[in-house]
């Protein structure tokens, strides 16, 4: 049984590895260890997290990387269209998987980041004519559900 165990596990970490892998191949990006654990921790944790949360969750398993690791691949993904950098809070970068457009609400009670579907905004036609516009972050600040039935 425990040896059965043991090959599930090896199996899971190894597919997950290379659909990690092909993810960032994909956007031209060559995979190595810590690349990869970094992206499927992104992926796996829809938290928004900062350089530091990372680095708290990751460095157990990989006791060579550091927050420098960290960032530098952080602003390799985000050059490459892989992820966001949410610039929501003034002291802290925060980082998203989830490319597709949305928008974020931050609990200014427990700072945790949630996606908002993004609203569709008209422009004025002349705007649209005159500027090519590349990025659009629309954040909203405010209480949570669970911050606001707890005060």
């Amino acid at each position: 049984m425990q040896r059965f165990q043991f090959c599930n596990n090896y199996n899971f970490i190894m597919n997950t590895t290379q659909r990690v892998s092909e993810i960032l191949t994909t956007y031209g990006i060559r995979p190595s260890i810590q690349r990869v654990g970094i992206y499927d921790y992104l992926l796996t944790h829809r938290t928004h997290p900062t350089v530091d949360e990372i680095f708290s969750h990751l460095s157990p398993a990989m006791p060579t990387l550091s927050r420098t690791t960290i960032y530098n691949t952080l602003t390799l993904f985000a050059s490459k269209g892989a992820i966001l950098v949410l610039n929501i809070e003034e002291k802290n970068q925060r980082f998203d998987a989830g490319i597709e457009p949305h928008a974020h609400f931050q609990c200014t009670k427990c700072d945790k980041i949630f996606d908002f579907p993004q609203p569709l905004v008209q422009l004025d036609e002349q705007i649209v004519r005159d500027f090519e516009i590349v990025e659009t972050q629309i954040y909203y600040k405010g209480i949570c559900k669970t911050c606001k039935k707890n005060h």
